[in-house]
């Protein structure tokens, strides 16, 4: 009997405990949870706590609530232009309506990704359909995402349960055909830029030239002008000294211009003079009286 009562006080507190156990539930900070009866939605968004539920007939589903990546596949989308680009991106969502959420979903992440990437997809198609090739290279890309993120947002929210946050394009390439097109055109807008930049070089060299010629002109002629006023008032000096040492003593004056001439005469090599005795040149070396000096 006391054996009985207890195995019977035993299994009590057995039952006890696993009611304790299965009746009480905590959500975590990063986490929300919803409440099923039997599959059926009977309570959605519990908050982070401790929680109260009825074992067997309740079950409790928690969702991570963090900001979760979706990195999408490169794509090839076309421009207003009917030009080709190769975009890869990425998606930031969070789940922000967890009843819609599980009823869209049934709680499976990688299912809420397949359903998000081809609406990323397609707003991203949409989007670069509206731009010019041009465009999408010079513009900000935060700026150019802005619109299909906020569009997007608000469908998933209705749909999923979901919140895009953003929508980020990691990188933008062209096709090999694309890309030798838009070198191409880069490489005949820089020539035109570089010819135009020599034209005007050229330009301002011819200027400058122009410029220090007419300035060396003026200069040469000055200098010119001023040697020539020089020149003549050397020469008005030369004379006047000349006339003064010819006044003083003719008769040296003119023997000395004689000397002045001979030498003169006798600069280059092999020179000759021949000349009789009586001849003016040895008339300065005779003596007066009728002898030689």
């Amino acid at each position: 009997m006391i054996n009985n009562r207890s195995l019977m006080a035993v299994a009590g507190l057995a039952v006890v405990a696993w009611l304790g156990s299965n009746s009480l539930y905590t959500v975590d900070e990063t986490q929300r949870a919803i409440k099923l009866k039997f599959g059926e939605v009977v309570e959605d968004n519990i908050q982070p706590g401790l929680h109260f539920k009825l074992p067997v007939y309740n079950t409790i589903r928690t969702f991570d609530t963090r900001v979760l990546t979706l990195d999408a596949q490169a794509s090839r989308y076309l421009t207003r232009e009917k030009k080709a680009v190769i975009v890869d991106s990425f998606v930031k969502w969070k789940i922000v309506d967890p009843k819609r959420y599980y009823e869209a979903t049934s709680g499976d992440e990688q299912m809420a990704e397949r359903l998000i990437a081809p609406r990323v997809d397609e707003s991203l198609r949409n989007e670069f359909g509206k731009l010019e090739l041009v465009q999408i290279i010079s513009e900000q890309r935060d700026a150019l995402m802005k619109k299909p993120t906020e569009e997007l947002d608000e469908v998933m929210r209705k749909e999923l349960g979901v919140s895009i946050l953003d929508i980020r394009v990691k990188r933008i390439d062209l096709p090999d055909e694309v890309s030798q097109a838009v070198y191409e055109r880069m490489k005949t807008e820089r020539q035109r830029e570089a010819r135009e930049y020599r034209a005007q070089g050229q330009e301002q060299a011819e200027k400058i030239q122009a410029n220090a010629d007419r300035r060396r002109s003026v200069l040469l002629a000055q200098a010119e002008e001023q040697a020539q006023t020089l020149r003549g008032e050397g020469d008005a000096s030369a004379a006047s000294i000349y006339a003064g040492a010819y006044g003083a003593d003719t008769e040296f004056f003119r023997f000395y211009r004689s000397l002045q001439a001979y030498r003169d005469s006798f600069k280059g090599d092999n020179n000759m003079m021949v000349m009789q005795p009586d001849s003016e040149f040895f008339r300065f070396f005779k003596d007066p009286q009728g002898g030689s000096k």
